[in-house]
């Protein structure tokens, strides 16, 4: 991998010497307003609908668009949002949440109860979390267009964390007449009640897309704080600009091209540290865990032996330094619960010993017939190809077949959503990240839930774990939560639905004009000022 980084920082050094500009007019984007900011993302914007896909490229896009009835502050605790409370009966069983007076959409239509509960609707069809709520909801009546109720089954006292979660997909507001297509078709209109208007007529997949300031929001009157907080906004445009490249991206950041490096590379983080204009830190104060998720459905990870065989070769050094560098930047956590927080206990985590011949060993005794593995791996987002790289190695030391079909991320979204045979256009092995919010609660971890096809890509089975998810969700103090979060991590470890393989903070380069970055596990534009 040495080899590799190097040539990235000549082509970045080359790219910055000859005087590069993005698309050739670096005067005129470096005198943009004070009143635009022009930010790169990690990824292309390939869809709108932020609760047809867990990518986070989409539902960073959800939050300039859409607001929700509730957010997590810094503690992690939900906070009305669009919300202006609610009151639970005696019982616990009845939810009356009454919403913020004046709120409206893009389209100037007032939001109302029926666009929350359609909303609610759509969003609960595609998450495990709304999942659970629909299972204990008996009903969701309106009381008026401010008002609506959930009545349950049985009191859930998790409610407003559900409605309040900040892991994709977000339960996003949007108007009833979208909110009602079909949960598996994509929405073709962006229309929301949040701080920013999506600019369809300029959207351009693979090259750009832009928002504007929508007057017509108006921010709770009070600080920020986390995801929750007055969503105060200072730019009246928003545009991304999407230039998968990470050596062209940089040389466009230091130029002053662009204001906001979504996710430098970190082979090229030196460059931009050289730079007195730019400031390199993170957003997320718990950090970003990293995955290796086996398809369940066909072979060879059908067999959990196979699973577990790989899971036992995996070292997690080894992919963190390739894929991020900086040892300084990551940590090695052997838990399906993110490090330093509540929940994780590394129970089971004994089982990932970075042995490559006890791992041969347990392939060659797991009934491995030679099948071909398919990793599917996205160029255009370096840190995750290079973890493409690091599997393809690693199977075939351990004697796999091994086939590493590299495209764009675009194309792995809509990939890895396919349940057909690797063949037939399905897949076997890919990688991701998630903040480590998203996995802090097994009420939010897509990866460790086991109710098969219904499951997040990988669609794996596991009754233990859906029975312990269950009694996690009844418990009743901290300290049965995490002997059961152990139950889990142990079972997981055993059944391997994916391979954990490391804890990082994320880097992201701002121009140092730019002040206000608001600590929380999105890259949230408002807050921030240009000087």
């Amino acid at each position: 991998m040495t080899l590799s980084r190097r040539t990235v920082l000549k082509g970045s050094a080359a790219a910055l010497a000859t005087g590069f500009t993005l698309n050739g007019r670096a005067p005129a984007i470096a005198q943009a307003a004070n009143r635009t900011l022009k930010f790169i993302p990690h990824a292309n914007l390939s869809s709108i609908d932020p609760i047809g896909t867990t990518g986070y490229v989409v539902r960073n896009h959800g939050y300039m668009v859409y607001d929700t009835l509730y957010s997590f502050d810094s503690q992690f605790k939900p906070k009305p949002q669009m919300a202006e409370g609610h009151e639970v009966s005696t019982d616990g069983k009845t939810y009356t949440i009454r919403l913020r007076e004046g709120l409206k959409f893009h389209d100037g239509e007032p939001v109302r109860s029926r666009d929350v509960v359609a909303s609610l609707k759509r969003w609960a069809a595609r998450d495990g979390f709304g999942q659970t709520v629909m299972a204990l909801t008996d009903e969701m009546p309106i009381v008026d267009d401010r008002t609506f109720q959930f009545r349950l089954k049985e009191p859930f006292p998790l409610l407003i964390e559900a409605l309040g979660k900040p892991s994709s997909p977000v339960p996003f507001i949007m108007p009833e007449r979208i909110a009602q297509t079909d949960p598996t078709t994509p929405i073709k209109e962006a229309i929301g009640s949040g701080p920013f208007r999506f600019l369809a007529n300029e959207w351009v997949p693979g090259s750009r897309a832009a928002y504007a300031r929508f007057e017509g929001y108006v921010p709770r009157n009070e600080p920020i704080d986390g995801h929750a907080g007055g969503k105060v906004v200072h730019f009246d445009r928003v545009e991304w600009v999407i230039i998968p490249d990470p050596a062209t991206a940089t040389a466009a950041l230091q130029r002053g091209e662009v204001d906001w490096l979504e996710q430098p590379q970190g082979d090229l983080l030196p460059v931009l540290e050289q730079s007195k204009d730019i400031t390199i830190t993170s957003y997320d104060p718990i950090g970003t865990v990293v995955l290796l998720r086996f398809n369940h459905l066909h072979p060879p990870f059908d067999n959990p032996k196979v699973r577990q065989a790989v899971l036992a070769a995996a070292s997690q050094n080894d992919y963190m330094t390739a894929m991020v560098g900086n040892p300084k930047l990551f940590r090695e956590c052997k838990s399906f619960f993110p490090c330093g927080t509540p929940m994780s206990t590394g129970a089971g985590g004994e089982a990932m010993v970075a042995d490559l011949d006890k791992a041969k060993a347990m392939l060659r005794d797991s009934g491995y017939k030679g099948e071909k593995v398919v990793i599917i791996s996205p160029t255009d987002l370096a840190y995750l190809h290079t973890l493409g790289l690091v599997t393809e190695d690693l199977l075939k030391r351990l004697g796999m077949n091994v086939e590493l079909v590299a495209t764009d991320w675009g194309t792995v979204l809509a990939r890895r959503a396919s349940q057909e045979a690797p063949d037939k256009g399905g897949w076997n092995i890919f990688h991701t990240t998630a903040v480590g919010v998203e996995f802090m609660s097994p009420t939010s971890h897509l990866a460790l839930r086991g109710h098969g096809r219904a499951s997040w890509p990988g669609w794996p089975t596991n009754p233990t774990i859906e029975k312990l998810r269950q009694d996690w969700i009844k418990s009743g103090s901290l300290d049965e939560q995490r002997a059961i979060a152990a139950q889990m991590e142990r079972e997981a470890f055993t059944a391997a639905p994916y391979v954990p393989i490391g804890q990082y903070q994320l880097p992201t380069a701002l121009r140092r004009n730019l002040t206000g970055l608001v600590a929380a596990s999105a890259p949230f534009v408002w807050n921030i000022r240009k000087a």
